[in-house]
């Protein structure tokens, strides 16, 4: 079927087209899967005009519905991005195919050989929002990983995702596979978004990303299992005893780099005897780079250009050039901190102390912990697996990054030679 042909037909008859090319997908040997990826990332490098171009009328029709500055970074396609998609899709082809891995075996007593092997979910069906290179990244994992993929990209990257479905399709096509494995369905607005969440059948599994509200609103009413992404209100702990360079070096990365993403700082929690020691410098560096700080009074006392924190800053996800700042009076307190108001994506400590780092991972109930380190390697691809489909919060299935291996679901395979059960 050809490519175009994704501007005609139904929602139901797509979700329908994506099940039958799943079943062509399922049965592609890796190297059928890693030609049709080389294939995507010669497209969407050459086809880089047509996607600009049309990103372009993304943004400025986003500019003029006053989406957030954050949504626009996050909306942007520039060359050096598309550039970046096409490297991350070759990343994908170098990683090992999941697929028909055996993840457990043995014989029964009676010589009945069992072996529990891995095979794609099926149908992934993913709902996010003004984030275009999702559609280009959840695309090459599924596909790589057995699986066709409908996307719900939302209207704010309509034109965008449009041209890049597009490309997808075509490249799966020519290289033998079904063009119909990536559906977009943006064009039918929400109702298309709730019809996806009630595709139980045709749907096999559904990942949202996004903000708290969109996530929320998919678990809440999808009858489709769901991967539950979280909502990154992400914190930073500098400890009695952190290394100053340190604290000022990775609370700068964990904030400033990209602050519209969701494993960037939003809240520095530092120990009361480390305060007039570390914050000048920290905080100091942070108003260089344009951060608007939101202290408790202990943290004024040392740093007074800020605006004074509420009770609200501690469970907000700013997504821009915003930071909430605490003093706590030791690592249990920091630690009774996150777990209230954490949302199990990332949290980090700064410390010297081996007892305190130890304490952190073991006692933070998150999906990474880390110790000295920027919440920014909080990625797929600085897990090495190439891109990401999502960050998931929760703790069934896949918790953390997700890469290939947590787009596969397991089968057991049963080989007997006219055995009965006694």
């Amino acid at each position: 079927m050809s490519s175009q042909t994704t501007t005609v037909l139904p929602l139901a008859d797509r979700l329908t087209a994506a099940k039958r090319a799943s079943r062509v997908l399922a049965q592609a040997t890796t190297a059928q899967k890693n030609r049709a990826l080389e294939a995507i990332a010669v497209a969407i490098v050459e086809g880089a005009d047509a996607i600009i171009a049309a990103n372009d009328r993304d943004l400025v029709a986003g500019r003029e519905q006053g989406i957030s500055v954050g949504l626009q970074d996050r909306l942007r396609l520039d060359r050096g991005r598309i550039e970046g998609l096409a490297v991350a899709v070759r990343d994908v082809i170098a990683i090992v195919d999941p697929v028909g891995q055996v993840v457990r075996g043995s014989n029964t007593p009676d010589g009945v050989k069992l072996e529990q092997v891995r095979v794609p979910f099926g149908v992934v069906g993913a709902i996010y929002e003004a984030r275009p290179n999702v559609t280009v990244d959840i695309a090459a994992l599924a596909i790589k990983s057995g699986n066709a993929v409908v996307l719900r990209g939302g209207s704010a990257a309509e034109r965008s995702n449009a041209v890049l479905v597009g490309l997808l399709r075509s490249a799966l096509e020519s290289v033998g596979l079904p063009g119909d494995a990536v559906q977009t369905i943006d064009e039918f607005g929400r109702d298309g978004a709730k019809q996806l969440m009630n595709a139980r059948g045709l749907i096999d599994v559904l990942i949202p990303r996004g903000s708290a509200s969109l996530i929320e609103t998919v678990v809440r009413e999808s009858t489709v299992p769901v991967i539950e992404t979280g909502a990154g209100v992400v914190h930073v702990f500098l400890d009695e005893t952190a290394e100053l360079d340190w604290a000022v070096d990775i609370v700068r990365n964990a904030k400033v780099q990209r602050p519209s993403v969701c494993n960037a700082l939003e809240t520095i929690l530092i120990h009361r005897d480390a305060a007039a020691r570390v914050l000048p410098a920290v905080l100091g560096d942070l108003r260089e780079h344009g951060v608007l700080i939101h202290a408790d009074e202990r943290a004024s006392e040392v740093f007074a250009d800020v605006v004074p924190a509420v009770e609200e800053d501690w469970s907000t996800e700013h997504m821009s050039l915003e930071l909430s700042v605490r003093v706590v009076d030791d690592l249990d307190a920091a630690l009774e901190h996150i777990d209230r108001y954490s949302t199990g994506h990332t949290d980090a400590i700064i410390t010297n102390d081996v007892m305190n780092a130890d304490r952190f991972l073991a006692e933070v109930d998150s999906a990474v912990v880390m110790v000295n380190a920027s919440t920014r390697f909080t990625d797929g691809a600085e897990f090495g697996f190439g891109a990401e489909v999502g960050i998931s919060t929760q703790k069934l299935h896949a918790r953390g990054p997700m890469g290939l291996p947590e787009l596969t679901s397991t089968k057991w395979l049963v080989r007997g030679s006219g055995h009965t059960r006694r």
